[in-house]
C-alpha cells in the first residue's frame, strides 16, 4: 500500500465531510510554490524561463502558512523551482507538520543528501520527499539536461530511506518514452525502498524550450500507459489513486477538476490551475468564486485542455469519484485488491516496443541504425 492508513483516513474523512456539506468544488491538495528558482534547467520546464528578478523572489514563511490556512486542503504539495533552495524551507515544513498537513516536498534531490546530513528535517508521517525521477539514469539525465543528476538523486533517496523518511518518486513521461525502460525503472525504485511511485504524462508548458517531446494526443498517452501499467508486477507500489491510473490506461473517463489542486505562488492564486496561467487573484475565495470554471476542462472545448491528462487536474476527479458513488468506492477497492491488469495485447505491444528506437537519440530525432522513428516523433537528422 503506497499511502499510510492515517493519511487515507484523513483524506477520506475530509472528502466525505465536503460531500455532506454539499460542496461541489473543494481543494484536495494545495500546490504551494515558494519560488521558481532552480538548480537545473530542464527543457520541459516552464518555470525557470522567468527573468532573473522574478527567479530571485520567494514566498515568506507567513505567506506560505497563510495560503495553507486559507485553502484548508489536508495535503500540501511543495513544488517549484527547487524548494530546497528556499532559505526557510525547514521552518515552512516544520510549521506545516504542526498543522498536521500531509506534505509532499517535491525535489530533484541534488541537495537532498546535504540537507539531511545537516539535520534540516526530521522524519514524520506528515512529511514525504517526492523526488523527481524521469526514469533510469540515461533517460533521467537527458530529461533534466545534466549528467550525474540521477546518481545524486539516487544517493539522496537512499539516505532518506535509511533515515526513516517517507520517500516517493514522481515521474513525468514524454513522447517517445521507452515503456520497457520505465518498467525497469519501477523495479529499481522498489529495490531502493521508496514508499511508492507517481507517474503522469508531460503537459505542454507554453514557456518550455522543448515543445516537441510533450504527449499531445490522448490516444498516444493511453497507448503508452497501457503498455507500462498492464501486466503489473505485485511489488510495484503507486502513491496515487488507482482510478487515476486506470484513467491513464484509457479504462475510465473523467472531467478535469482544476480546483482540486489550487496553486499559490509569488504572484498569488493562479487561475485556473497549476499548468495553465490565466491570471492571478489575491485570495482563495476569489479564485473559487471568480474563476469561470466552465471555460476550462475538456468538455468546455478549450483547446488548451483537450489533450491534457495530468494528475493535478484528473487525480482529484478520481478521488472524488471514489467517494461519490458505490461504483467508485468498489472500483477503488477492487483495484487495490487485484491490480495486475492482465492484458495479452499490452504484453505483445510491449514486446514489439523493444524493436523500436527509444531514448535520448530517438527523442532528438536521430535515425538509429537506419531504423525509422516512431510515428509522431521528430523528423530525423544526420548524426554527427
Amino acid at each position: 500500500m503506497g499511502v499510510p492508513l492515517s493519511q487515507m483516513w484523513t483524506v477520506a474523512s475530509y472528502v466525505v465531510g465536503q460531500k455532506l456539506r454539499g460542496n461541489k468544488r473543494y481543494p484536495l491538495v494545495l500546490m504551494l510554490e515558494p519560488l521558481f528558482r532552480c538548480n537545473l534547467a530542464c527543457a520541459g520546464c516552464g518555470k525557470i524561463q522567468y527573468p532573473a528578478h522574478i527567479l530571485k523572489r520567494e514566498l515568506s514563511v507567513d505567506q506560505c502558512l497563510g495560503a495553507v490556512d486559507e485553502c484548508g486542503a489536508p495535503m500540501v504539495s511543495i513544488p517549484g523551482g527547487e524548494p530546497l533552495l528556499h532559505p526557510d524551507i525547514g521552518e515552512i515544513v516544520e510549521k506545516l507538520i504542526q498543522r498536521k498537513k500531509y506534505i509532499y516536498l517535491c525535489t530533484n534531490a541534488i541537495l537532498l543528501k546535504k540537507k539531511l546530513e545537516e539535520g534540516l528535517f526530521k522524519p514524520s508521517k506528515y512529511l514525504t520527499f517526492s523526488v523527481h525521477m524521469d526514469g533510469l539514469e540515461e533517460h533521467h539525465d537527458f530529461a533534466v539536461c545534466r549528467e550525474g543528476t540521477y546518481e545524486k538523486a539516487y544517493k539522496g533517496i537512499k539516505l532518506a530511506v535509511d533515515m526513516g523518511f517517507r520517500v516517493t518518486t514522481n515521474t513525468t513521461l514524454f513522447d517517445g518514452a521507452d515503456p520497457n525502460a520505465v518498467r525497469s525503472f519501477f523495479d529499481e525504485m522498489m529495490d531502493l525502498g521508496v514508499e511508492g511511485m507517481m507517474v503522469s504524462p508531460g503537459y505542454a508548458y507554453p514557456k518550455a524550450p522543448d515543445q516537441k517531446s510533450f504527449l499531445r494526443e490522448r490516444t498516444r498517452t493511453t497507448d503508452l500507459f497501457k503498455m507500462i501499467l498492464s501486466n503489473r508486477k505485485k511489488r510495484w507500489i503507486f502513491n496515487q489513486s488507482p482510478l487515476f491510473l486506470e484513467f491513464l490506461m484509457g479504462k475510465r473517463e473523467y472531467e478535469c477538476t482544476p480546483w482540486g489542486n489550487p496553486t499559490f505562488n509569488i504572484f498569488g492564486w493562479q487561475k485556473p490551475c497549476y499548468l495553465v496561467q490565466d491570471g492571478y487573484v489575491d485570495s482563495f475565495a476569489e479564485l473559487m468564486e471568480q474563476t469561470d470554471w466552465d471555460s476550462w476542462g475538456r468538455a468546455s472545448g478549450n483547446p488548451a485542455c483537450q489533450q491534457c491528462m495530468v494528475h493535478c487536474g484528473y487525480e482529484p476527479s478520481a478521488v472524488d469519484h471514489t467517494f461519490s458513488s458505490v461504483g467508485g468506492l468498489w472500483g477503488t477497492v477492487k483495484a487495490m485488491l487485484s491490480s495486475g491488469y492482465s492484458s495479452p495485447q499490452a504484453a505483445k505491444e510491449l514486446d514489439e516496443a523493444k524493436a523500436k528506437p527509444h531514448g535520448p537519440l530517438a527523442q532528438l530525432g536521430v535515425t538509429i541504425e537506419g531504423k525509422p522513428l516512431e510515428k509522431g516523433a521528430a523528423e530525423p537528422i544526420e548524426a554527427a
